[in-house]
């Protein structure tokens, strides 16, 4: 050894081999094995591309390719075959160093290079060409048969099918004024068709998408069919709204055939039979729990979602936590790493886990794995997404047992190229897309990030999880924001938090699952313990997404994603120099938390919204009413809250809005009150006060559910009815007492004369703060309007009016002249259907020498001052 050698430091090779043993075990990490990895991306590019192209174009590009890969593997051979070079030095036997290769040894580097590169676009030709077989034989398969026909003829016909999926509840949207009637929607494969008109029954095999109107008596029926269920329904087929879908046709079920319970040819089979019972049986052992816990549970342990409300949802999808509500392949790893215990002592004699100090052996564990990865299959259904996340799992787990992270990335690689060519639709699934980018970036990006926070100090498990929640979300934004033109701020925070808690919930529930059917007191129990887990899953997602700058919003489509996906690896590739600057960090962290938390001064200084001193705000709901009345800091009167929950949530946080001492919903069309939820979500309200029509009932009863369980009191409306909070005073107007009264029996009880439906019900208030005068019209129609000019001959000229419903050419214009205001506002939503607002009534206001101001063109207005200064956001 040389003086300088002595000299230089030694490198601690123990601890920081990329092997675990240490630099000492014989089987040491080399360089990353990519070999797989083109060859999957050509399959999964071909496959995505072959399932909407002709024919002709396939088997074209398919021979194309196969002539290609046999001259590269012909070229290969022969390059492989040439005789050594004619001269070879031996090795020097001083110790001295070798000399440089000459021409000859470069000459032979170059062609082991060539044949290298020349055999690997050989594999990825013969994987695309076989994946574009496959593909277009799948397209095919479907496009074939009597049911595409009968679907692009928009045919009726009696099809026999088999069940292949859950049933599941379509969300209630609103619709205009209604709420669109909820359906169960489930796949299925038609085995028989019978057309109503000619033909006779044909025997086929094509994906079909199911969907029944079934009333709320019969819909539970619906939603227990199980998996390999056979049927026989009757209804018109549809083609599918996307080309290129997996699916030949969309059945919607006859009204009067999915009014009644399913018509059950054939059974389940015994494995869907035993795989429901224990579905069912972890529901029940759930039944207990406090709600967000009793939704989540189900879900986190088999992807069963049919009690999750749609506000939960939301929550979860502004935090971007949805994989959390689906069967992932972390769930089967927890189970998995409970068994065998550490991944990479798992092939070692001193491995942990149940497994071990049972003494059960290392086959006999492996076999174990395989049969619990089996069940997880059957219980969690064997679908595509199920199947995508047990073979991620395994192999993720089967590499990282081996201690080998080199064999990581070919694991994944031939996982991506085996499951595209069982099922080509999967290229075309963003959820497998989502699925396959999370686990290449555990893979890749999150050890270099984790041992870069390990070198500023942070604890090796912290640095792990934020390393690992960091490298996912910064690789699926991109693929969130082109779906759905957003971004969340608080993903990376709320998954860290939450991630504490996935792996109790998941073992629990697991074993309540396991334990329900031999001792259920004992499945209650750990579902119970379960629960905590869940409910702070849950509150955490719900926390997030409450929070004013949770999601901002971002270019969607490719162009958005593209760009996001820029940002973010400008901000992967800059991070550790960022981190090297502890003052940097503070300042990002603390503008972060200003950003999400947007304190209303200082949103109010940059933003100019709300402006100072505003009296009335028109909310920005869509196609539908929300209007906000201070009543001084923090407090307002909310009058309807339109058709969605997170639109008025979001006007009345902007607004600073945490005391509602009365909210006043004008009738019960969904427009007006379906975003009931968000209006009382996390604010203290004195009252809901309604209109005495109870009509639509079902969504007058839906109010009374919502108020029930906030515990806010419902009152009823009455014409000449005075309040006054502060500056601010109303009076009731309209509607006139009901001609009879009201009961549970009869809940649309009698109308007052000039009531002619839900419309002519709306409450109408004469407003008066400020000095400002208003007039709130609800959605009163012409001769409602008309009745309300006779019943108040003194009608005073007001400032301003809100114009009644939406805007629609059905106004009265006696009362437009007798009110004269100086400002009409118009609530809508943009490119609505029903064309509101009118140009007639617009040019009406207008020649009547009303400024008119429309949140489908101008956003949410504020009103403020006597001087009626209108602002916009």
């Amino acid at each position: 050894m040389t003086p300088r050698q002595a000299a230089r430091p030694r490198a601690p090779v123990h601890a920081e081999a990329a092997s675990p043993r240490g630099a000492s075990a014989p089987r040491q990490e080399g360089p990353t094995d990519l070999r797989l990895v083109p060859p999957a991306l050509a399959a999964w590019l071909a496959a995505a591309l072959a399932l909407e192209a002709p024919g002709r174009t396939v088997a074209v590009v398919c021979v194309t390719g196969c002539l290609a890969a046999v001259a590269l593997l012909w070229t290969t051979r022969r390059s492989r075959g040439a005789p050594p070079p004619p001269h070879t030095e031996p090795p020097p036997a001083n110790g001295t160093p070798p000399r440089r290769p000459g021409a000859a040894g470069r000459g032979g580097a170059r062609r082991a290079g060539w044949c290298g590169l020349a055999g690997g676009v050989a594999a990825a030709l013969v994987s695309g060409v076989a994946a574009a077989a496959v593909a277009w034989a799948h397209a095919a398969d479907v496009r074939r048969g009597p049911v595409p026909a009968l679907a692009g003829a928009y045919a009726g016909a009696t099809v026999e099918l088999t069940v292949t999926g859950d049933p599941r509840p379509t969300r209630p949207r609103v619709r205009g004024a209604a709420l669109a009637d909820a359906s169960v929607v489930m796949e299925a494969e038609a085995t028989r068709v019978a057309p109503d008109r000619g033909g006779p029954a044909a025997t086929t095999r094509a994906p079909v998408l199911v969907i029944t109107h079934a009333s709320p008596r019969q819909r539970a029926a619906w939603l227990g069919l199980l998996p390999s269920t056979r049927l026989r329904v009757h209804g018109r087929l549809a083609p599918p709204s996307h080309g290129g879908d997996r699916l030949a046709a969309v059945v919607r079920v006859d009204d009067d055939d999915g009014g009644g319970a399913p018509r059950i040819v054939a059974g389940p089979s015994a494995a869907q039979r035993a795989a429901g019972r224990l579905r069912a049986d972890l529901r029940a052992a759930t039944d207990g729990l406090a709600p967000d816990a009793r939704a989540l549970l189900p879900g986190l342990v088999v992807g069963d979602t049919s009690r999750v409300p749609p506000d939960l949802d939301e929550a979860f999808r502004a935090a971007d936590m949805t994989h959390l509500l689906a069967v992932s392949g972390s769930n089967l790893s927890v189970v998995l790493a409970l068994l065998i215990g550490p991944p990479h002592l798992a092939a070692r004699a001193e491995r942990r886990g149940l497994a071990a100090r049972m003494g059960i052996p290392l086959r006999l564990t492996a076999l174990l794995g395989g049969a619990l990865t089996l069940g997880f299959v059957i219980v969690c259904r064997p679908d595509p997404s199920v199947l995508r996340a047990a073979a991620c799992g395994l192999i993720t787990l089967l590499a990282i047992a081996t201690g080998r992270r080199r064999s990581l990335l070919p694991a994944l690689a031939a996982a991506v190229l085996v499951l595209v060519l069982y099922d080509p639709w999967l290229a075309r699934s963003y959820g497998f897309l989502l699925s396959v980018l999370a686990t290449g970036a555990l893979l890749t990006l999150a050890p270099g990030l984790s041992a870069a926070l390990r070198r500023r100090g942070l604890p090796p498990r912290p640095a792990e999880m934020l390393a690992v929640t960091v490298a996912a979300q910064a690789v699926c934004a991109p693929v969130v924001v082109l779906l759905s033109g957003r971004v969340s701020l608080v993903a990376i925070p709320c998954n860290l938090v939450a991630e504490l808690a996935v792996a109790p919930a998941t073992v629990l529930g697991f074993a309540a699952l396991a334990a329900a059917p031999l001792a259920f007191p004992v499945a209650e129990c750990l579902a119970w313990l379960a629960g905590w887990p869940a409910w702070w899953i849950a509150t955490v997602a719900r926390t997030g997404a409450g929070l004013p700058g949770a999601e901002t919003a971002w270019p969607g489509g490719w162009a958005g994603g593209l760009l996001l996906a820029a940002v973010s690896a400008v901000a992967v590739l800059t991070g550790g120099r960022l981190l090297r600057h502890r003052l940097l960090c503070t300042l990002c962290a603390l503008l972060l938390l200003l950003v999400l938390l947007r304190p209303a001064p200082l949103i109010r200084v940059i933003t100019g919204w709300p402006p100072p001193g505003w009296r009335m705000v028109v909310c920005d709901v869509g196609q539908g009413d929300a209007l906000v009345l201070s009543a001084g800091p923090g407090t307002a009167v909310v009058v309807d809250t339109g058709p969605e929950p997170r639109a008025v949530d979001r006007c009345l946080r902007t607004l600073g809005v945490v005391r509602v001492p009365l909210l006043l919903l004008t009738h019960f069309h969904a427009d007006h009150v379906a975003g009931l939820s968000g209006a009382v979500r996390g604010r203290a309200v004195g009252a809901i006060e309604t209109t005495p029509l109870r009509d639509p009932p079902e969504q007058a009863e839906s109010v009374r559910r919502r108020a029930e369980a906030a515990h806010i009191p419902v009152i009823t409306a009455t014409p000449g009815e005075r309040r006054r909070i502060g500056s601010l005073s109303w009076e009731v107007l309209w509607p006139p007492p009901p001609a009879g009264p009201i009961t549970p029996a009869t809940p649309a009880a009698p109308a007052g004369p000039g009531v002619e439906g839900p419309n002519d019900a709306s409450v109408t208030l004469l407003v008066r703060t400020a000095g400002l005068t208003f007039l709130l019209l609800g959605d009163l129609e012409p001769p409602a309007q008309s009745a309300l000019l006779a019943a108040h001959p003194a009608l005073p000229e007001v400032d301003v009016l809100k114009v009644a419903h939406h805007g629609s050419a059905y106004q009265d214009p006696r009362l437009l002249r007798r009110l004269s205001p100086r400002l009409a506002v118009i609530s809508c939503g943009a490119d609505n259907p029903y064309g509101h607002p009118s140009p007639r009534t617009v040019a009406t206001l207008r020649a009547q020498g009303a400024a008119v101001l429309r949140t489908d063109s101008a956003g949410p207005i504020a009103i403020t001052g006597p001087d009626l200064r209108a602002a916009v956001k």
